[in-house]
């Protein structure tokens, strides 16, 4: 069987899904979504000149030369708090006590901060300090105007970004739903955590981890079940399953043992591989197919290969079920050792960046690699590609490197 090259594999793997039609969510429950549309400010923020500080709004002309030993005094003709409007326009030699967020009234240009003032008992304010035109005040829009671009099309609704639309008077977001997604692990060695094990059994890890990374990629997680390593057990849960979700992923029996029964199974059911066999490790076994309107991704059962091959191929799908594309950032950086490898296949492997006093490139500091460890993708912050065409890489050579925090999310047609 011909391996795809990696990111041919993957664009022809996202052809398994298109993005749902968006809808309208309340912003709690859009919150960890895309956005669908591209939103622009309903408002300016601040809404109108309003005060930076508790103090006393002043014409700053009449504060010119003020000191503690020569104040300057104006008469207290107004207060105003946040959400109050002021009563009058201030005149000359007039002050108004203002708090933080108050609007400004008229005629004043001008905060002066609290600590900087005192209130007399005769309804007059001694001031001692001189200010300039616009000083502690937040002007109307200083943040946003009214009509600027807020958000592109496939922002995700962060805390920040559902803050900012609940700012704007929105109550909701337009996005995409999450995919309902069902989680199948198969192995006649499999024990779920919690029953005894035997030295020669395995405890069913990947339950947990990839319906977690599902998650984490958006996705509700709806079903996780186990298959012993047995077509007609593997074909009834199949069965079952595929009512009821989006997307199906499954690990174990991707490849060719005797007991690898998932691919063939899922072509008895109808199902059509996008891809089958991927040039790159860990993970190689991959595959994605389309079972009608159902995408399956069908993962290796080592951990550490069920990790790399969800992150190139199950991730980007269920991202694009949610109309986006994943721009994950890159760098250049140098081994922290040497790595041999098949010259025709990419390797993905879990590093961590480490900054060194030379000041030149950082290091990828690489982990232990293996498809059965699973250690190896804890607190990892990206992944070291080693290209194919090459065998053999020194310790201090240059590769890309890319990055797991901070994506950047595109919107895709569909």
């Amino acid at each position: 069987m011909a391996l795809t090259p990696l990111i041919p594999a993957r664009q022809a793997a996202l052809g398994a899904v298109t993005p749902v039609p968006p809808e309208p969510l309340p912003l709690l429950l859009a919150h960890g979504r895309f956005l669908a549309a591209a939103v622009q400010a309903a408002r300016s923020l601040p809404g109108c000149d309003t005060s930076a500080m508790d103090g006393w709004a002043v014409r700053a002309e009449e504060t010119l030369g003020a000191t503690r030993d020569r104040p300057a005094r104006l008469r207290i003709v107004d207060t105003v708090y946040a959400g109050t409007l002021p009563s009058r326009a201030l005149q000359p030699g007039e002050a108004a006590r203002i708090f933080t967020g108050a609007p400004i009234p008229a005629g004043a240009d001008a905060v002066v901060r609290q600590e900087a003032a005192r209130a007399e008992g005769d309804g007059w304010v001694s001031l001692f300090i001189t200010v300039s035109p616009g000083k502690d005040i937040r002007l109307t829009g200083e943040e946003v105007l009214e009509g600027t671009p807020l958000f592109a099309a496939g922002q995700r609704v962060d805390a920040h970004v559902l803050g900012v639309l609940a700012s704007m008077g929105a109550t909701t977001a337009l996005v995409r739903r999450a995919p309902r997604v069902a989680v199948l692990a198969t192995g006649d060695e499999l024990v779920p955590p919690g029953l005894p094990a035997l030295p020669h059994q395995v405890y069913e890890s990947n339950l947990h981890l990839i319906a977690a990374l599902a998650r984490e990629a958006g996705a509700e997680v709806v079903a996780t079940e186990r298959s012993r390593d047995d077509e007609a057990e593997l074909r009834t849960t199949l069965s079952a399953l595929s009512q009821r979700v989006d997307v199906l992923i499954t690990t174990g029996g991707a490849s060719v043992g005797d007991k690898d029964h998932v691919k063939r199974v899922l072509s008895g059911l109808g199902a059509q591989f996008l891809v089958d066999g991927v040039a790159f490790k860990p993970g190689k076994p991959v595959a994605v197919a389309r079972l009608g309107a159902l995408a399956v991704v069908v993962l290796p059962g080592n951990p550490g290969a069920a990790t790399t091959a969800f992150d190139q191929f199950g991730r980007p799908l269920l991202l694009r079920f949610q109309g986006v594309h994943e721009e994950r950032r890159r760098l250049r950086a140098r081994l922290s050792e040497a790595r041999h490898k098949q010259a025709g296949l990419a390797y993905l492997i879990t590093a961590t960046v480490e900054h060194r006093e030379d000041g030149g490139r950082p290091w990828a500091q690489m982990r232990p690699q293996g498809s059965g460890q699973i250690f190896q993708n804890v607190d990892a912050e990206g992944l070291v590609v080693l290209p194919p065409g090459r065998a053999d890489f020194s310790e201090g050579d240059e590769v890309e490197m890319e990055l797991f925090d901070r994506p950047r999310y595109v919107a895709v047609e569909g």
